[in-house]
């Protein structure tokens, strides 16, 4: 990637973006550019030690790039659950990471030694990310979700990342919209995740009768395609996904005041097929004068916004802001 001529010889960010499927690093500048960017297979089901192995191949080559010198502080996004306060992570999809010290196994990576380090769960970094270079940037209170396999959340509240002392504030996947809803595994009932995740859309289709196309594919993105296409029972299914998702973002709205909903993650890709529903069913949920004219906006920065997200948790450390 070219680099901005402003930016040549000033300070850089290290980021790493730690998922079910890839582990990727890149180098991003302050003012929120990717410069560099690489990535290796996630070894999913890999022990502690496999699963470093791969974080430090990734250092290992971000360390021999002409520009390490430059960098101040690194930030690591990774799948959650995380515990910022202990630097560790345990991803549910990384079953070989339980309460895993991340920070500090990372940090006795030769290349990074004396670096600080910040890490976030994956839906703060994208929030972060939103924030600094995307669709949340022209607000001060923002929720950022990412609606994938599961439902992530994060808050930018009075201009700032609000993390809380773990790392997992606004989770709002987990928030509870329906008291006789589905069982969901983090022991609660009626999970917004459990409604509205991709792989809840696939469900809800299925279980009201909707069949996949000859090329059997039952994914969000083959019930989107069915939407898209008019089929009823597939546009229901969007249909109650966003409604869950209005209930969740109305309800945040109302307890911390929000200005803007900012939706990303595969699920988002739907397009129209998400986000009509969802503005009908927010405007019945979000009645309140305050709540109102909370806007929505679909997210910016796509595949970038893991490593530049990484990057933004750590830019305050790096450049004592």
């Amino acid at each position: 990637m070219n680099q901005h001529p402003a930016d040549l010889g000033g300070p850089l960010l290290a980021a790493l973006d730690i998922g079910g499927t890839k582990i990727a690093g890149g180098l991003v500048d302050t003012r929120g550019t990717l410069l560099h960017r690489l990535q290796v297979p996630t070894p999913a089901d890999g022990d502690r030690h496999v699963l470093m192995a791969a974080v430090g191949r990734v250092l290992d080559e971000l360390s021999r790039l002409p520009d390490w010198h430059r960098v101040r502080a690194l930030g690591i996004g990774s799948a959650g659950p995380v515990d910022i306060a202990a630097g560790t992570v345990s991803p549910i999809n990384l079953p070989g990471w339980r309460e895993f010290p991340l920070r500090a196994e990372t940090a006795a990576h030769p290349a990074v030694r004396g670096l600080p380090i910040v890490l976030g769960g994956d839906a703060v970094a994208m929030t972060a990310a939103e924030h600094w270079r995307g669709a949340a940037r022209p607000y001060r209170n923002a929720l950022c979700l990412v609606v994938s396999t599961g439902v992530g959340a994060g808050l930018v509240l009075d201009g700032r990342l609000h993390t809380g002392t773990t790392g997992n504030a606004g989770h709002l996947g987990h928030i509870s919209v329906d008291f006789e809803g589905r069982p969901c595994p983090c022991g609660s009932r009626g999970c917004v995740e459990g409604l509205a995740s991709g792989t809840a859309i696939a469900r809800t289709a299925a279980e009201s009768g909707w069949r996949p196309g000859p090329d059997g594919d039952t994914t969000a993105a083959a019930v989107a395609r069915a939407a898209k296409s008019g089929d009823p029972l597939a546009l229901a299914a969007f249909d109650r996904a966003a409604r869950a998702l209005a209930a969740g973002i109305a309800a945040t709205a109302t307890l911390v005041e929000l200005d803007v909903a900012v939706i990303g993650g595969g699920v988002a890709t739907a397009g129209d097929v998400l986000f009509t529903p969802l503005a009908r069913h927010l405007s019945s949920y979000a009645t309140l004068p305050f709540t109102r004219d909370l806007a929505l906006a679909p997210a910016q920065l796509a595949t970038d916004a893991g490593l530049v997200g990484a990057a933004a948790l750590a830019r305050p450390t790096a450049l004592g802001s």
